[in-house]
This record gives C-alpha cells, structure tokens and sequence, in this order.
C-alpha cells in the first residue's frame, strides 16, 4: 500500500511541477524570483509599499548570496506539493482512527489527490501566488499536527507556511482552530512570532500605509466559472479574479465537477472533526461575503489597518482545504473513488495549464546594478510592471535587483485600485522639475529616464536595523522552536523516577 500511495504521489506532484525543471528564472504574473535578488529597505518590509512579501523576499535574498534563488523556491514548491500529499495520508490516518474506520489506500490517495490536485492550487500558482500555494499545501498537515496534539511539528509547520502574510494567517488559524486543550496558547505563540516581520512594519508605517481601496474589493472580487457560477466556483476551491490565471478546462464547463465533488465531500460530514468544519465553513462564508457584500468589504479594507488583506477575498477559500481533505479521506470506497476523479475532472489540463510558469531569461542591466551600488533609483513613469516576450505582464525585474522607487500603482480593467506611493509622486513632481536637490532629500540616489542617468549625490541609505533584526527574528524561529522542545523533554525526563 504505501509504495502504490508514494507512486501516486509522486505522478500528482510531478505532473503539477515539472515545468519548474526549466532553465531560467521564475516570472510569471506576480511572482518573479530572480537568481541574485537584492536585499533591500523593501524586502525587509520598510520600503515604499505595504509589506505584502515579508519575509518572503528578505529570505530570498538571503539565499541569493549562497545559491540561485529561483531554484531555492522551485525546491520549496515541489517540497511544499509533497508535503500536501503527505499531509493529507498523516490527517486521513487521524480522522479515519478517530471515527474508528480502518486505514486503506483509496481514501488516502482520494485525500492526497484533494490536497495536491485542486483549483486553488493551479490558479494561485498561474498568478503567481507561489508561496500562498506553498501555505495551502501545508494546511492538511498543520490540521493533522493539532488534532494528534503535536505542537513542535506544527510549530514549524507554520514557520514554513509564513513566507508571505496571508500564509502565516492562515497557517496561525489553523494551528489554533486545531490544536487541544494548552496547546492552542503555543501555537497562537507561534504564530504571533511567525507573523512580526510583516506586523511591525505596518505598525510603523500607520494606518493610511495599511489600508486599501473600495474599489479593490470589486476588482478583486471572486468570479463565476462556466456550468458553474460564482458560488459552485468557490464551493470547488476555484473563482480567481484574474480570467487569464484560469485553466482552459474551467472556462468550458468543467468547473462543474467540483460542484459535483462538494456534494460528495458531503457524504462524510457527520463523522468529520467539527473544528475543521468551522474552519471550513469560515474561509468559504469569508469569500461568499466578498463576492455578495462588497460595499461593506470595501468599507473594512478602507477603514480597518491590515484588512487589504481580505479584498483578494477568493483566497479565504484555502482555509476549506483541510476539511475537504478529511471529508475525501473518510470516504467510503465507491464514494473515495469517485472523489479521485472528479477532482482531477476540475482541472484535467493542469500539466499544461502550469507550463505557464516554467523558468524564462529575465534580463537585467547588471551594468547598472553594480553602477547603483544600493543606492535607491528612480524609474520616471515606470509602473513597476513588465512585459515577457509571449506579452504575459510581470513584475518589473528590477523592482527585485534594485532599491527602486516602487510606485505601486495597480490599475485593474481600467480602474485604479492603488494610488502611487507618496515618495514616488513626490519623486515623480521633483523631476518634472529637474530638482535634483530635492530628489537627494528624498533619498533618491540615482535617476533612470530612458537612456538617461543622472545622479544626485545621495548615499545608500542602508538597511533598516528594524527590518534584519525581525528577518533574523523569523530565520531563528524554527531554533526557538526546538531548543524549546528539547528543554521540555529533559525536564520530563527528569521528573520520572
């Protein structure tokens, strides 16, 4: 049984990641990881932006200095694909044990196809949302670790799932929804302490720095997919904003089959953990609220610091996927079959669907990298965005290997949903008026106007102490974690006679 299970899991992973073998570097939509990126004020969060990569794009950095990043992150997303399909045997075992049921292999690779092979998984990584994939991924194993009551595993569990915010949320949420009895206040810890990198800088920057457009909550609202609709979308994990991150197959009707495996999911409620229920049912009102209440979304991300991070509402939807794992895993046979297919039914052109992914060549102008020596530079006009040679937009790449300037400015469908960061506009109104002066006070080092270079005697600002010291902060949580645990062993072991 668990070489059959292994094999299956491998095929799942590997059809879903074999673009990733590719040379070249990650750029697609918004996820660009170059091989060198720099370490910058915004990468530890204190830049011109909210801090929405932290610690993300600090720890690639990091790594940048050591080894190619976009291979680091490739390592991390076939890892993270294969922790999913782990995961999902580990919380079958335990739900399975708890409703007294045997342990066989249909429903486990029922579960392992859930976890691995689903909407939500495809369409973040066609967006580039690599890393909240990387956090949906481990979500059945977190879940797995607090119903056992293992909070070490879990602990760094959720460690691996905060590489960006949203991840670390949901991995906290689901720590503490999960975790037994005194167990809950340490994962609560744990997630607290996995989520400061991003929490402070936002602290620091106020309340106008953390807050977002009405009108983002509309451009980002979750969509209708064809025989499907809005609401069968999100029930089969699906519904992204972007129509161009969506599979072929799901613009044609095979969204349906995910209505359909909902219903069978539902066959095996009553003896599913209520707690992954109630998380289930929270993620998926969470994104039913964004799609049929946008006025009042739209006032909370306006109002509320931190809240812009519910107006990509569709996401909210990934905190369903433990459940949909433990529902797939207590199937019967008959009906743990029928789950295999369907889910792959949802998105059966997904090996080609990510080919969208696969490594291209990035260039960047080393010349001027090494010429800006950290300095911050100035892009006039640039929106932050780029365009590969097939016309798919990407992040600018030299919003990664330089300190730039970042405007921030998002215009979705011909609405503006994130006006430019106030230093851009003020660096924007400086060079109109060719006040290079006033450019220096700005900290702007050097100005890039087309195959203009100017100048302006400003120094390299280096990096926010604040910034390394809550990256150091992160990287020594798993440490923490351990020396923690193994101080809690000896102790035991010292209490018994």
């Amino acid at each position: 049984m668990v070489a059959a299970l292994a094999a299956w899991a491998v095929l799942l992973v590997g059809l879903l990641t074999w673009p990733l073998l590719r040379p070249g570097q990650l750029a697609a939509r918004d996820m660009l990881v170059l091989d060198h990126p720099a370490l910058t004020a915004a990468a530890l969060g204190f830049g011109d932006l909210a801090a929405r990569n932290v610690p993300q794009d600090g720890l690639l950095a990091l790594v940048g200095t050591l080894l190619p990043a976009s291979w680091f992150a490739r390592v991390v997303i076939v890892v993270a694909s294969a922790g999913a399909a782990a995961g999902a045997a580990w919380l079958t075992a335990v739900v399975r044990r708890r409703a007294g049921s045997p342990v066989t292999a249909l429903p486990i690779a029922a579960a392992m196809t859930v976890a691995v092979w689903n909407p939500f998984a495809v369409e973040r990584l066609l967006q580039g949302h690599w890393s909240l994939v990387v956090a949906a991924w481990l979500l059945p194993a977190i879940a797995a670790a607090g119903l056992t009551g293992r909070p070490l595993p879990q602990g760094l569990l959720i460690f691996a799932a905060s590489l960006t915010p949203t991840g670390g949320l949901f991995a906290a949420a689901t720590a503490v929804v999960t975790a037994r009895g005194r167990h809950r206040l340490s994962a609560l810890a744990v997630g607290v302490a996995c989520c400061l990198p991003w929490v402070v800088p936002g602290l620091l920057a106020g309340a106008g720095a953390t807050t977002s457009s009405a009108a983002s909550v509309a451009a980002f609202a979750p969509r209708a997919e064809e025989h499907a609709g809005t609401l069968g979308a999100l029930l089969g994990l699906g519904g992204i904003w972007n129509a161009a991150a969506v599979p072929a197959s799901r613009t044609v009707g095979f969204a349906l089959a995910g209505v359909l495996l909902f219903v069978v999911l539902l066959l095996s409620a009553r003896r599913c953990p209520p707690v992954l229920l109630v998380l289930a049912a929270a993620g998926l009102s969470g994104a039913i609220a964004v799609w049929l209440l946008p006025g009042a979304v739209g006032w909370l991300v306006e109002t509320v610091p931190g809240a812009g991070l519910l107006r990509d509402g569709q996401k909210l939807v990934a905190l369903a996927l433990p459940a949909y794992v433990a529902l797939a895993g207590l199937a019967r046979p008959i009906p743990a079959g029928l789950i295999v297919v369907l889910a792959i039914l949802q998105v059966p052109d997904a090996p080609k669907a990510v080919q969208q992914i696969a490594p291209v060549h990035v260039a960047v102008d080393e010349g001027l990298v090494e010429f800006a020596d950290g300095r911050d530079v100035f892009f006039p006009g640039r929106s932050g965005l780029s365009t590969r040679a097939d016309g798919m937009v990407v992040v600018d790449p030299f919003t990664k290997a330089l300190s730039v300037v970042q405007s921030g400015e998002l215009v979705v469908d011909g609405v503006r949903v994130d006006a430019p960061s106030p230093r851009y506009e003020a660096a924007q109104r400086a060079w109109a008026k060719r006040d290079v002066e006033a450019l220096a006070e700005l900290g702007v080092g050097v100005v890039v106007d087309g195959e203009r270079v100017v100048e302006t005697g400003a120094p390299a600002r280096g990096l926010p102490a604040a910034g390394v010291a809550l990256l150091a902060w992160w990287l020594a949580v798993p440490l923490m974690l351990a020396g923690l645990w193994a101080l809690r062993s000896r102790n035991l072991a010292r209490s018994i006679p």
